[in-house]
């Protein structure tokens, strides 16, 4: 409803009400998705009747994509207000800052939620669309910042990469925060723009990936279908979200009956902790093959860094997108998160490794390892984020190489 219909002493009681059911939303959307929130959860969790809250919203999605638009009206507020500095560099600065103060308020419960948008994909029409479309003018918005005066070099490939990267370091900081007291936010705050300014190289470094074979044969359907599901069941996932992706979905995709992905897995839950365990497996295999290569410690991060985005570029690609499992049971989140972390540590661990040698500057490992880490996994979002216009053989220098070397080195 239009609070603008309303009559006048009404309309900040019901402004009041309808961000309280939003706010309420938002966080059960950032637990459950799209897919697992309802009405009926969202009324019980702002104490009214299911009625009460479709005289503010219809239908699930609609209240849902009100969410969603809700969370980047204030995440474009930042931007906004960061572009107001005078360079690249201050606007950045100012953005991470901003956003990091955010979340302060966030856990402080001064300021609601904001919405994870990874299940912007789980939105149906007309929804998906007009969500999508205000999410294409924020990433725009920040674009903005690699469009300013001493940029000109860089076209709207390499432009469109690095706010990919940029965004999702803002997004998957949400997932490792947690660890740390809010008193430390401004020295985050330093240490991620100074990874993203100035790279994990030392000066004299080269990006020179050595070649990693990290590719498994995919079996013929018939002779062994686990890796056929997985891929198939990791492709939907990406795009549906973990409970848009269903069994039909995945039996459809693959053209087999329900009777037979039953056959291979007892339940969802259990292929998509296997999607889940596959890209966990595929990045310790990148990380094992690189620490078996000569040169620096600088050199096998960046190769295996380059063989993992290739990778989610191949026809054996892409691996599961972490975000996607914001919707997973809360017993799997868990076992997923550590296997997860572990596969950051042994990044931390190269990293500290190149400190201690002199290959890699002195940098903060924790962090540093998240945002390797983060940028890898946002590759398998590229193919569609540049329509088609991204070849395995150029993502290494497009995409990688200024994660490794700094956002604004050419």
């Amino acid at each position: 409803m239009d609070d603008a219909a309303l009559p006048t002493g009404a309309t900040s009681r019901f402004s009041r009400k309808r961000d309280a059911i939003i706010s309420a939303a938002t966080e059960i959307l950032n637990q459950r998705g799209v897919k697992g929130m309802t009405l009926a959860g969202v009324a019980q969790r702002v104490g009214l009747i299911t009625t009460s809250v479709t005289y503010y919203f219809k239908k699930k999605e609609e209240l849902a994509s009100a969410c969603f638009l809700a969370g980047l009206e204030r995440l474009d507020a930042l931007v906004v207000e960061a572009l107001k500095e005078a360079t690249p560099e201050e606007r950045l600065h100012r953005l991470i800052g901003l956003y990091l103060e955010e979340c302060r308020r966030q856990i402080l419960l001064e300021a609601p939620a904001i919405p994870v948008f990874s299940d912007i994909r789980a939105l149906s029409e007309p929804w998906h669309k007009m969500v999508g479309e205000a999410y294409g003018a924020f990433f725009r918005r920040v674009r903005s910042i690699f469009r300013s005066p001493g940029l000109e070099w860089l076209d709207a490939r390499a432009a469109t990469a690095r706010t990919q990267i940029l965004i999702e370091q803002l997004h998957w900081s949400a997932a490792w925060l947690p660890r740390y007291d809010i008193e430390d936010y401004p020295r985050i705050r330093d240490r991620m723009y100074d990874i993203l300014v100035n790279g994990l190289a030392v000066p004299e470094s080269v990006f020179k990936a050595q070649a990693l074979d990290i590719s498994t044969p995919v079996p013929v359907f018939g002779e062994s279908a686990r890796e056929t599901f997985l891929l198939a069941a990791t492709r939907l996932i990406n795009a549906f979200g973990y409970r848009g992706a269903s069994v039909e979905k995945i039996s459809a995709e693959l053209n087999v009956t329900k009777g037979s992905f039953y056959h291979h897995h007892d339940a969802k839950d259990d292929l998509v902790f296997d999607c889940f365990e596959r890209y966990c497996e595929v990045s310790r295999r990148a990380q094992a093959a690189a620490r078996q290569l000569p040169g620096t410690e600088w050199d096998k991060l960046i190769s295996a860094t380059v063989a993992l985005v290739e990778y989610q570029l191949s026809e054996q690609g892409p691996l599961l997108r972490t975000s996607a499992l914001m919707a997973v049971p809360e017993t799997m989140r868990t076992e997923m998160v550590e296997q997860a972390a572990r596969v950051s540590d042994r990044f931390a661990s190269m990293i500290s490794d190149g400190i201690a040698e002199g290959s890699i500057r002195p940098i903060d490992p924790a962090i540093a390892s998240q945002m390797v880490g983060a940028t890898i996994n946002a590759a398998a979002d590229l193919e569609t984020l540049m329509q088609g216009h991204v070849r395995r053989d150029d993502v290494a220098e497009l995409y990688a190489r200024p994660m490794m070397v700094g956002l604004f080195a050419r």
